[in-house]
């Protein structure tokens, strides 16, 4: 193994120590005193490894190794080390601290590269702060606006002026903009934070791609009515309509290969245990690496709620809330994580998709893009419980040193 998997644990463990709650979980926010601790220490391991250590516009921490093209496009690699409220300590810091252990170790070992290669730690993947996530992959990929930084968290700051608070000038953050053709590709190594690899029993996966999530607010308008005086046949109650379409939703998902349907908001209106329902009201995420397939799916969820509801005399309204893109991997970075796989002795990675967004879906359409999945125990992620093992974390770390090397010794024609 070229890495060095002892180093590797112990930053982790040290990095989780930032934050740290009495559960055991870690809570660390964006533009917080933990955070900027956290960034202290990151930056710290970074120049250890060698790097060149610099803090852009906003906020992402960069940590650089040159090539012996030192002008030529830079392959990027890294993710967050920002975490959801009592979260765990490997969602997103993994995907930073293998990737410093992984340069750094090219370092020991005096390996070459001919491109550069760069280790982002992402400012505020999460979102648990503002309710808007992926600050610091939007304003590389240069599409994070003015507007954004006017978001404001339970107290009322900005993210504006949170910036300002951290030693940042929000005015420049468009500064932190990478033009395409200064980047080569981008890989990230992340925690799976579902079962897929626990039930293959395998350490590590090849990413096919990132779904992107469509949630939309379905509201079924019936009649209000005594619970007792009603007749069945005479009811025009959303409930019942509201049943049928979310059997469908379930079973139609479950056709499509990679699709996944949840409906994580359910209300009755007025909500009394003695009255027929005069209003419903339902979210739906809807998720699919392929957008035609996951189009094709809404459709049908449309189509056939517009069905019953016609059948039910129900009025039916479908309110949009996001549509974001899939990010498909490219395919020459999935052929370079395959054969990175091999190269660690895990011939044949297995192969799924990302049902949780992560900063790479910024720049699929920028440059190429891949990940890297380690088992998770029991799926369990965003908890104090989420865990991945010394051996898991330093196997996919191996795959990651392998792909990166491919990545920065290439020629940029096979991408």
């Amino acid at each position: 193994m070229a890495i060095n998997k002892e180093r590797l644990w112990a930053r982790l463990m040290e990095l989780g120590e930032i934050g740290k709650q009495i559960s055991g979980g870690v809570t660390r926010y964006s533009f917080t005193p933990d955070e900027i601790r956290a960034k202290e220490l990151v930056a710290a391991y970074m120049k250890e490894a060698g790097l060149a250590v610099r803090e852009d516009a906003a906020g992402n921490l960069i940590g650089r190794r040159e090539g012996t093209s030192p002008k030529a496009a830079a392959v990027l690699t890294g993710s967050h080390i920002d975490t959801v409220p009592d979260g765990g300590m490997f969602d997103g810091a993994l995907g930073v601290l293998a990737a410093i252990e992984a340069l750094q170790r090219m370092n020991e070992l005096e390996v070459r590269n001919v491109y550069p290669i760069e280790v982002i730690a992402f400012t505020d993947e999460e979102g648990s702060r503002f309710g808007f996530g992926m600050i610091g992959s939007r304003a590389v990929a240069g599409t994070l606006q003015p507007k954004d930084l006017e978001q404001r968290d339970e107290q009322g700051i900005a993210i504006a002026d949170a910036m300002r608070s951290a030693g940042l000038a929000p005015e420049r953050v468009g500064e932190a903009a990478k033009p395409p053709h200064e980047v080569k590709a981008y890989v990230e190594l992340h925690i799976e934070q579902g079962r897929v690899l626990e039930n293959l029993d395998e350490p590590v996966g090849l990413v096919t791609g990132i779904a992107g999530p469509l949630w939309q607010q379905f509201t079924l308008i019936g009649q209000a009515g005594h619970a007792g005086a009603t007749p069945m046949q005479l009811r025009r109650d959303p409930l019942q309509a509201a049943a049928e379409i979310l059997n469908y939703i379930y079973a139609e998902a479950k056709k499509y290969e990679n699709a996944v349907a949840t409906v994580g908001k359910l209300k009755t209106l007025p909500g009394g245990v003695n009255v027929i329902p005069g209003e419903v009201q339902f979210s739906l995420d809807l998720r699919d690496i392929d957008e035609a397939e996951r189009n094709r799916l809404e459709a049908s969820i449309h189509a056939y709620s517009q069905q019953v509801c016609e059948r039910h005399g129900i009025e039916l309204q479908i309110e949009p809330l996001q549509r974001v893109a899939p990010a498909p991997s490219s395919s020459a970075v999935q052929e370079a994580v395959a054969q990175a796989g091999k190269l660690a002795d895990l011939a044949n990675l297995p192969r799924l998709a990302s049902g949780a967004g992560h900063d790479g879906m910024q720049f699929s359409s920028l440059w190429p893009v891949g990940m890297i999945f380690v088992r998770s125990r029991g799926g369990i992620s965003h908890n104090p419980k989420e865990w991945s093992s010394p051996e898991d974390c330093a196997a996919g770390t191996e795959v990651l040193y392998h792909t990166l090397l491919q990545l920065a010794n290439e020629d940029k024609g096979s991408f």
